[in-house]
């Protein structure tokens, strides 16, 4: 199963040598597939962006994506754009730029669109309980996500402990993304 760590400023915070400090340990500590720089109040994004990909560019086989960003994402060569749930009019634009593209979904509806639209990944949350994320949708519903469609789904949400890495996993998805899990 992959892996997919996701950024938080509250943890890596926006000054530039902690950042990288800290993005460096937790690739070394938790060795994911995928990463996500995801800050949605610096004042000094596309900075830590360049730092973000530098750091990745240290480690073989690990793939980068920025939030939201589709023009920073292909002016500063990141692997792909993860999308918020509101930029399913981006993906097409994101794809004749080369990216690869996660899009976040919160419902079936959501999942088959990015689908039908050209996406490579979803993120579908919130599996488990996860801070002013809305009610968790389980793992059954996860599963009976998996059986609809062919999109390579991430589980997010409340993914914390080894327990529910271990419950998704049994669930067949192609990975788990996660902020708290990565710490």
């Amino acid at each position: 199963m992959k892996k997919y760590l996701i950024t938080s400023q509250e943890f890596y915070t926006d000054n530039k040598k902690l950042f990288a400090h800290r993005l460096q340990e937790q690739i070394l500590k938790h060795t994911p597939d995928y990463i996500l720089y995801r800050d949605k109040s610096s004042a000094h994004y596309k900075e830590i962006a360049k730092i973000f990909l530098s750091i990745r560019s240290e480690f073989a086989g690990v793939k980068a994506f920025l939030h939201g960003e589709v023009e920073l994402a292909f002016e500063l060569k990141a692997d792909g754009v993860h999308l918020t749930s509101t930029q399913f009019d981006k993906i097409e634009l994101a794809k004749s730029l080369g990216l690869k593209v996660v899009i976040s979904s919160h419902s079936y509806e959501d999942v088959l669109s990015a689908q039908k639209l050209g996406a490579d990944y979803v993120t579908y949350s919130p599996i488990f309980v996860s801070p002013n994320k809305g009610k968790p949708k389980g793992v059954e519903d996860l599963q009976k996500l998996l059986e609809k469609t062919e999109i390579k789904v991430f589980a997010l949400g409340g993914i914390v402990s080894h327990e529910q890495i271990d419950l998704v996993e049994e669930s067949g998805v192609y990975g788990f993304a996660s902020i708290r899990h990565f710490y």
